[in-house]
Order: C-alpha cells, then sequence, then structure tokens
C-alpha cells in the first residue's frame, strides 16, 4: 500500500531499488498471504524460462486478467492448449510464407510514412502505431475495406489495456471497478472486438477466395484429426496477433528512432548502409536479411528498451535452485528491462551502442538478452516483427534525417514497454 501509487506510475524505480538494495532476486508480500519473487539473476531467469520450462505456467496476470479481454489464444494459455495451437500458428511464420508478406508489408509502411509532416515536430508514437496496426491488419486481411473496422479494434484494445492495467497495479480496487461498471463496460468492448473479427472470418469463409494472407493460413490449419480451427478459438488467435503484434514493434519502432535521432553519427551510419539497396522489388526479404548494422541498431534498442520488460511465470510444482526452494503456486516476476542494463554483464549498459551486437559472439549474450522472451514460449511471430522494422527503418532513413531535442525519453510501462512521447523533427535527406 506504501508503494502503491508510484507503483502505478511506473514500477521500473521501484524495482531497481530493491534489486540495488537486497540483490538480483528479492520478495515483496503483495497482500495478506501473496508473495511475489523479483529477479533479474540471468541463472534463475535461464533456469525457469529454457531449463525447467515444464515446471513454470504462466500466471494468472495473462491467463485470467488479460485473456478475459484477449481471450485463450497462445499467449494467454498454457499447457496443452498452448502447445497444440502453437503448432497451428507456426508454420504462418516460417520465412517463405513470410517472403511471401514482405511486399504487403513494405507497401504498408510506405503508404503510412506519408503522414510524416517534414520540418515539424512530431510524436513519432502515434506514427508508429498506426504503422504497425496497419501492418498486421493487411497481413491478416487483405481487404481494403475494412479501415473502420480495423480503427474500431484499434480503440479498443487501447482502451482495454489501460483498464487492465488499473486492476493489475491495484488489486486491492478491483472490488470499486466491478461495483462501478469499469470491468463491465470492458467486457462488452472485448465482445464487440469479437464480434467484429467474427464478421471478418465469416466474410472471408462465404467468398471461398485464396488470399495467401495469415488469416489463410489460420483457416487452413488443422488439429491433429483434420478438424480446423473452431471459430472462437480462431479469433482469440487473431486478436491476440493484433494485440501483441502491433504494440510491441511500435513501442521498438518509436524508442529506435529517438536512439537514431539522438546519434546522428550511428544513424549516418545506417544511412549508408540502406541509401542504394532496392527495396521495390519481389525479393524483399533477401534484400534486408543483409542490412546487419540496421539489425544491430534494432537490437541495441530493444535491449535498452525491451517491449516485453518483465516476464512472469508461476511453479506449477516444487523446485529448486542453487540451493533456494521455490514452493508450487510461487509467483515469479523476471525483470528483462533490468537484466538488459546490467552492469556486470554489459559494457556501459546505459549506452546506446550497436557495435556491440556485430563485434559479439551471440553466444556471449544470449543468456542476458532477451528481447523475444525465450525458451519453447518464445515469441512466434518474432521473425516476422524483425523483418518489418527493418523495413521501416530503411523506409524512413533513406528519404529523411531525423533530429530531437529530447534528451531522455519519459517511459511508460504498460502491458508493455511504452514511450510517454517521443518528439522527433523529419528534414527532407
Amino acid at each position: 500500500m506504501k508503494n502503491s501509487r508510484r507503483i502505478l506510475k511506473n514500477p521500473l524505480p521501484f524495482h531497481y531499488e530493491n534489486f540495488e538494495k537486497f540483490g538480483d532476486i528479492f520478495r515483496i508480500k503483495a497482500g495478506n498471504s501473496d508473495e511475489i519473487v523479483f529477479t533479474r539473476s540471468p541463472k534463475l531467469i535461464k533456469h525457469i524460462l529454457q531449463k525447467k520450462h515444464k515446471k513454470y505456467y504462466k500466471s494468472s496476470l495473462q491467463t485470467k486478467d488479460l485473456a478475459k479481454y484477449i481471450g485463450h489464444g497462445i499467449l494467454t494459455s498454457n499447457g496443452e492448449h498452448w502447445r497444440t495451437h502453437r503448432r497451428m500458428v507456426q508454420p504462418a511464420f516460417h520465412k517463405q510464407k513470410l517472403h511471401n508478406l514482405m511486399s504487403t508489408v513494405r507497401s504498408v509502411i510506405v503508404s503510412e510514412l506519408k503522414e510524416v509532416k517534414v520540418g515539424k515536430t512530431i510524436d513519432v508514437y502515434p506514427l508508429m502505431s498506426n504503422l504497425a496496426f496497419q501492418v498486421v491488419a493487411k497481413s491478416l486481411f487483405s481487404s481494403e475495406d475494412i479501415q473502420d473496422q480495423m480503427h474500431k479494434l484499434q480503440h479498443i484494445t487501447e482502451v482495454n489495456q489501460r483498464m487492465l492495467i488499473k486492476e493489475m497495479r491495484q488489486p486491492y480496487l478491483k472490488w470499486w471497478f466491478q461495483l462501478n461498471g469499469s470491468i463491465k463496460k470492458h467486457l462488452q468492448l472485448a465482445k464487440n472486438a469479437q464480434l467484429l473479427l467474427s464478421n471478418i472470418i465469416d466474410e472471408r469463409r462465404n467468398t471461398k477466395q485464396e488470399k495467401d494472407d495469415l488469416l489463410d493460413m489460420l483457416l487452413q490449419a488443422r488439429y491433429e484429426d483434420g478438424k480446423p480451427m473452431p471459430q472462437e478459438q480462431l479469433i482469440d488467435e487473431v486478436l491476440i496477433l493484433f494485440t501483441a503484434g502491433h504494440e510491441t514493434t511500435a513501442n521498438a519502432l518509436s524508442f529506435l528512432f529517438f536512439l537514431l535521432a539522438k546519434h546522428p553519427e550511428k544513424q549516418e551510419k545506417v544511412y549508408q548502409e540502406i541509401k542504394n539497396v532496392n527495396l521495390e522489388g519481389d525479393n524483399v526479404l533477401s534484400v534486408i536479411v543483409e542490412l546487419k548494422y540496421t539489425q544491430s541498431c534494432i537490437e541495441e534498442a530493444m535491449r535498452m528498451y525491451p517491449p516485453a520488460y518483465i516476464i512472469d511465470r508461476v511453479a506449477i510444482e516444487d523446485d529448486e535452485f542453487e540451493g533456494k526452494h521455490i514452493p508450487k503456486d510461487m509467483v515469479l516476476l523476471m525483470s528483462i528491462y533490468e537484466l538488459h542494463r546490467y552492469k556486470g554483464y554489459w559494457k556501459e549498459p546505459d549506452a546506446f551502442i550497436p557495435e556491440r551486437f556485430q563485434e559479439l559472439d551471440k553466444k556471449e549474450y544470449q543468456d542476458y538478452y532477451y528481447p523475444f522472451g525465450a525458451g519453447p514460449r518464445m515469441c512466434v511471430g518474432n521473425n516476422f516483427a524483425m523483418f518489418e522494422m527493418i523495413l521501416a527503418v530503411a523506409e524512413v532513413l533513406k528519404k529523411h534525417i531525423i533530429s530531437t531535442e529530447l534528451s531522455e525519453v519519459d517511459i511508460n510501462p504498460l502491458i508493455s514497454l511504452k514511450p510517454v512521447a517521443v518528439p522527433l523533427k523529419f528534414q527532407v535527406r
């Protein structure tokens, strides 16, 4: 209760202070009996996410609290339900499928970047949010005539997230949220989103047209007995791809463009790499995978500002780690933000140094770098997101020089790590 107001606003300083005071693992009481373990220990995080991942499930923060708004898809489920649907969704993100989607992704990026106001300082986050949302929308649904539905869906996902954050950070007020009708109102919004998607899916089924988009791939997915995904499950998976797929990318791109604007010498190195590449052909993917320095800049931005800044798990059975007992039902929160800025592992952890990802062998940092999570539950769309971001950076910097007067960007840790505002100025190159 003493720390509730500051935690509601931004929990990261609370985390940092206690890690510095108590070490890489500390425990708090969140209620009369509830205890939560926080950790930035790379060994414990690897133990939970990879070595002993079968002993840990996602906690009710995701499987109940988040799921009531976006359904029980691969992000919000556990056990056999998760394994089955992960196997069905995974093929949609294989490299050959992504190869077919990249021209579509590029066309959306080029279209959205027409909204850039040259010579004026603008908050780049809304621009990146719309860009990332439209990329997911067009990749899922090839239709040109669903813009109104997509704007409604975007609005619903944003307002429901704000409600969920209130519930998660102020659990002692859940009775009030129930009493004043807030939860009921937002659950109705979630039903509206599901109905919207259901109508789009029905229309696709009725036309019987194959469009080679992500929705087609999900419609063609089959369980082991040959049956397709039921409508309710299909809606849940699509809604999760929207929610997780656009927001994390928008966040990462906004932080990245801030860092490139703040470091013009790094921006110039990216420009020298991308200035002569041809992104207009049919083989876009083979071009962007060669933009190694651009990718290193993205990796460094996601180190400094990881979208999934904290990962939760709950022990489903008793476990041991380096002599410490982890009892069944213990909730553990792993601070990826703290791990990515750990002075013991990163040289100048608060500095933007993309070159580190070119100089270091991946084996040197793979145990303390988790921009997309780790283990079997690593983000299913990590390659899609990386390719999309490389394309966005290339298209922006081919035409613009970006600058900022901002020395530091304020952060807003919600479900993912968001910037409060990122004022940037775009000039024609």
